[in-house]
């Protein structure tokens, strides 16, 4: 075989003439049929390869954030629709009685 150096420091050892030459004329190893590249570009070989990954599918996890438990969320998921609605409101009145009784305090 020869070693080559190319000007940026790219090592290249070629095992005959055959390559080097070939190599210097900047001929794509793609388009030559003996090439490994070119085996690989138009997938000779390797049958046994045809089967795909599989992915696993990500299993749904639930846990409890702060101020609330997992139990609780779990409550609060089973209610019916309507009481979680009638549940929001009166927070949202109690809210507004809060902030409407510190308004004055504020304003004095």
């Amino acid at each position: 075989g020869q070693k080559f150096m190319a000007k940026d420091g790219k090592v290249s050892f070629f095992i005959n003439a055959k390559a080097k030459s070939l190599f210097h004329q900047r001929i794509k190893p793609v388009k030559l049929r003996w090439t490994q590249a070119w085996r690989r570009m138009n997938k000779k070989g390797k049958t046994d390869e045809t089967t795909k990954k599989r992915t696993r599918k990500v299993a749904k996890f639930q846990k409890a954030i702060v101020g609330m438990s997992l139990e609780d969320i779990k409550k609060k998921k089973a209610q019916k629709p309507e009481l979680r609605q009638q549940a929001k409101e009166l927070a949202a009145k109690e809210a507004k009685a809060r902030q409407s009784t510190k308004k004055p305090a504020a304003a004095k």
